[in-house]
């Protein structure tokens, strides 16, 4: 049978990133999941947490985006931003779209499968958490600081992140971890994206236990901004491993050799960017080398 057809895969992480891998993973349908961060609380999304409270849809939004299989004036409505000089300026309607059905749903889970049934998209989307949660960090310095933008605005190294306040997993993405064949983190922006679900102690236990899924690490093909701009690449992995308790990643995707990780960690070195933009993941390039992992 084919492989998108038995092959149940996992991709943990948020915005830009996260939606590439799973535009990569679009042909595994329903077996594939997206497990989203939450913790956005800038631009439109954080407007709206603002006044609205609930969780940060913006990740959300952005995957779903990613996956609209045809345009349609379903999807144009979904991606259309308000300009002007009113209190709409800059928001943008799914986000909105969202806000309002999570307010009138039990579930922001339901909110989430309304959209995906009106867009037509069949990769699963979860978020990681349907309570609102803020990243917090703690710079060498001591200082704590809230808030995800305030987190990248940082200049120091980090020694550690929380999510305040705590809360939990949602039951559907500790099951999806628990029956993936392969699980995904990043690329994407390390501390702000790839590490929040990381942080929710159902969600790391998942991964940590479960000792037959292939575990992969996906590198970003451009530096960050931030603090996470101050960490290594072994450093990174490094945070992902403590957080589920030294499960090791199995393999490390990415443009450049790291000839210095060799020993600990199994890096393969493929080309990954769109032609017209360094900076992006392509898309086909990207399903061939998680494709070929998988399979081997």
């Amino acid at each position: 049978m084919s492989l998108h057809k038995t092959h149940k895969v996992v991709a943990i992480g948020g915005g830009h990133g996260l939606g590439r891998v799973l535009a990569a993973l679009k042909e595994f349908g329903s077996n594939a999941t997206g497990i989203v961060t939450t913790t956005d609380n800038g631009g439109s999304t954080g407007r709206i947490r603002h006044c609205q409270g609930g969780i940060a849809w913006g990740d959300l939004r952005n995957c779903l985006n990613q996956l609209i299989t045809e345009p349609c004036i379903s999807s144009m409505m979904f991606e259309y931003r308000f300009k002007g000089s009113g209190e709409l300026d800059g928001h943008n309607l799914g986000n909105l779209m969202l806000t309002a059905l999570g307010n009138l749903s039990v579930r922001p889970l339901e909110a989430i499968n309304l959209i995906r049934n009106m867009l037509d998209v069949h990769v699963n989307l979860l978020p990681m958490a349907e309570h609102p949660c803020d990243l917090a960090a703690l710079s060498t310095s001591g200082q704590w600081v809230t808030g995800e933008t305030n987190v990248d605005e940082m200049q120091e190294p980090l020694l550690r992140l929380d999510l305040e306040p705590e809360v939990p997993a949602t039951k559907e993405a500790t099951l999806a971890i628990q029956q993936a064949d392969s699980i995904i983190l990043g690329p994407g922006s390390f501390l702000t994206s790839v590490m929040p679900p990381l942080l929710l102690p159902k969600l790391a236990h998942a991964i940590a236990a479960n000792k037959t899924a292939k575990v992969m690490f996906i590198e970003n093909l451009c530096p960050e901004f931030g603090p996470a701009r101050l960490m290594t690449l072994q450093q990174k992995l490094e945070w992902c491993e403590r957080a589920f308790k030294a499960r090791p990643i199995d393999v490390v995707i990415g443009e450049q050799p790291h000839p210095e990780l060799e020993g600990r960690w199994h890096c393969v070195t493929r080309e990954l960017a769109s032609l017209n933009r360094s900076w992006r993941h392509d898309r086909m390039k990207l399903q061939s080398a998680i494709e070929e992992q998988m399979r081997q």
